[in-house]
Order: C-alpha cells, then sequence, then structure tokens
C-alpha cells in the first residue's frame, strides 16, 4: 500500500513585485490555513514517511509549517525541481524516485499540476482547481511508487479550508 498525499502550497503574497514567482512568500491568509489545515491533518493522519517540496518560498514554507505541525523532523524536507513549473510526466518522476521502502509521502506543489495529477491519478474523484492548501490524499494498492500513474487510486479523501 502507498499514500500519496498532495498538498497545494498555501496563499501567497503577491504586494512584492520585484520578486520573481519562486521567491514570493506567503501572506497572512496562507499562514493561518497553513497551520488550520496542518492540525487537522495531525488530528486525522500520522505524519508522511517522506515530505518533498518544491524549491519555490510558498511550498516550502507549506511545508515547514506542517513538519513543525506533524512533528516531521524539517532538515528531512527534500526539494526537488521537478515539482515546479512541472508537467505530468516531471512530477510523477519525482513520485517514482521515491524509494520503496517508504509507505508514504507529501508533496507541497503548485497548480496547475496539483490538480492535473489529482485528477489523473483517481477514478472517483474530479475537482477543477484544487484551491491554494488543499489536500488531496490518494491511497494506492500497490508496493512501488513506480506503479502511480500506471493505475489509479483506490481510496480518495480530500479536505480544503473551509
Amino acid at each position: 500500500m502507498k499514500i500519496l498525499v498532495l498538498v497545494r502550497h498555501a496563499k501567497s503574497d503577491w504586494g512584492y513585485e520585484f520578486l520573481n514567482d519562486i521567491d514570493r512568500p506567503l501572506n497572512e491568509r496562507g499562514y493561518r490555513d497553513a497551520y488550520q489545515l496542518s492540525k487537522w491533518y495531525a488530528e486525522h493522519y500520522t505524519s508522511p514517511d517522506r515530505m518533498i517540496t518544491s524549491p519555490a518560498i510558498r511550498a516550502i514554507s507549506t511545508a515547514l509549517i506542517f513538519s513543525r505541525t506533524l512533528k516531521y523532523n524539517e532538515q528531512d524536507i527534500l526539494i526537488r525541481h521537478g515539482i515546479y513549473n512541472s508537467t505530468t510526466d516531471d512530477f510523477l518522476s519525482v513520485t517514482h524516485s521515491v524509494s520503496n521502502d517508504i509507505k508514504s509521502v507529501m508533496i507541497f506543489g503548485h497548480n496547475p499540476i496539483i490538480t492535473s495529477i489529482s485528477n489523473l491519478l483517481n477514478k472517483n474523484f474530479y475537482v477543477d482547481n484544487i484551491p491554494t492548501c488543499g489536500i488531496i490524499i490518494l491511497e494506492f494498492n500497490t508496493d512501488r511508487w513506480e506503479k502511480i500513474g500506471q493505475i489509479k487510486a483506490n481510496k480518495i479523501e480530500h479536505q480544503f479550508v473551509k
């Protein structure tokens, strides 16, 4: 059994015109939502075996908040460029690179790819747009990460900001 948790980064701050997209921080609502949803996740699930994030500041910040709430060692968060401005193949490549001894992975990324991957990997849940800080939990009946994408999730849960 493999569990893939997709988290879209929390709301970012567009108030800094001079910043490159990758350097945009979270705004106040983003911090609030990340704490709220990380607490929800901690109440319902155990900490993932692996956290992977995009190199964008807003994704890293969201991952750090989740790691603190879930008591996951922040030094173990992996930063992967294949999640930022990625294609489906790039994103799946990151997923496929996870060691098969890891049972659960939480990936912090961006739209539109988070929504696209969610819709690609499941057969019973379609969403037009995963909102900022939205969480999609996909469970796969396999023992190999390389199978993700070839098979669909057999269980899907989600949580969005209320």
